[in-house]
């Protein structure tokens, strides 16, 4: 198990959820906009979120954002150790940086020393597209080392300084890399880590790279928070961390639904329905798994794990828990049944928590 640093009221590592990061894309020093932006991402299920910090106006800026926000602040800062203090003295409860690029041992004892006396993290962060010319010279055919080395070296700096509220990431565009670098470094050190894929790209092709890797860290047990990096709208990013870890089992927040892939033996417009279940069930309730399946040969006994679900014959619906057929007719009435009795299987899961 990892050890555990707290980003505000939020823990990271040490047996904690796997948290939900994004980042903001709107001008950092435009208070109002990045609030506007930041409060989307909490309603959708962001729980710490990240702003860069590129200048002083940016660093003077975290203030008002803190103030007006309910999830913590990262802020993102590059090169100069002054935007850094200013950041945490404005607020911030994370800083990501890299300390060596920071500058001298001194600017690096001063940033530490601001982060101590304000209780605040230090995220390391690695990215495959930027490392340090010597690594890459010395490792030259093993990008996965180079960019290992790199996070130690820089876990190095604050260790000198008797800093250990560390995370640390390593992110790059190729999904193997990324994911052999992260293995490696759970080999070599107990500080949490936070999880992603950098410069996935939009769409599709995101998901699809972000899930492979984001996912197969996951299944491995490693991963302390994570980002699910799209380029496009950071909400989006937030359902997307959501599903990826509902889907490999560790976190299961809000409804799944299942549906088979359809086969000649189905004679229903299943895309439709299963999209016609979505909308109609309550959603961040609790878990619960609904299955809609094509074919009531085999439905309910390959969705038997399912709490509830539905399966259609020629012209009807069956609908079933765990498995055992509960009730029959018409299409829609038995599709209403069942958003019925799973909305009412939500309510009860509320009431309980």
């Amino acid at each position: 198990m990892s050890r555990q640093v707290m980003v505000g009221t939020v823990p990271v590592g040490g047996g904690a959820p796997v948290s939900i990061q994004s980042m903001t894309n709107t001008d950092t020093r435009n208070v109002e906009a990045t609030v506007a932006q930041i409060q989307a991402l909490e309603a959708a299920g962001c729980e710490i979120v990240r702003s860069a910090v590129f200048d002083m106006a940016a660093a003077r800026a975290v203030r008002g954002i803190v103030d007006a926000i309910a999830i913590p602040l990262v802020a993102d800062v590059h090169f100069d150790y002054r935007l850094a203090i200013a950041a945490v003295e404005n607020g911030c409860k994370k800083l990501r940086i890299n300390p060596g690029n920071i500058g001298s041992a001194d600017r690096v004892k001063a940033v530490v020393d601001c982060c101590k006396a304000h209780g605040i993290p230090i995220r390391i962060g690695v990215n495959g597209g930027s490392l340090d010319k010597a690594l890459r010279a010395q490792y030259p055919d093993d990008p996965v080392e180079a960019m290992v080395q790199s996070a130690l070296s820089h876990v190095k700096l604050l260790e000198a300084e008797g800093f250990y509220d560390t995370v640390i990431s390593i992110k790059h565009s190729h999904v193997a890399h990324t994911v052999k670098a992260m293995r490696r470094l759970r080999e070599l050190t107990d500080y949490p880590l936070h999880v992603g894929i950098t410069e996935t790209g939009s769409g599709e092709a995101g998901l699809i790279k972000s899930a492979a890797g984001i996912g197969s860290l996951l299944m491995d047990g490693i991963g302390d928070t994570v980002r699910v990096s799209l380029t496009g709208d950071p909400v989006q990013e937030v359902y997307a961390a959501k599903k990826i870890l509902s889907a490999v089992g560790v976190r299961r927040e809000d409804v799944e639904i299942i549906s088979c892939p359809t086969c000649g033996r189905t004679r229903v417009d299943l895309p439709a329905i299963a999209q016609y279940v979505d909308k109609h069930v309550q959603h961040d309730r609790g878990y619960l798994k609904i299955a809609v399946m094509g074919c009531a040969v085999n439905g309910p006994g390959e969705a038997s794990d399912a709490d509830i679900g539905i399966a259609f014959g020629q012209g009807n619906g069956v609908l079933f828990r765990h498995g055992q057929k509960a009730a029959s007719g018409p299409v829609q009435e038995i599709l209403d049944r069942l958003v019925s009795e799973a909305n009412r299987m939500l309510e009860v899961k509320t009431r309980k928590a």
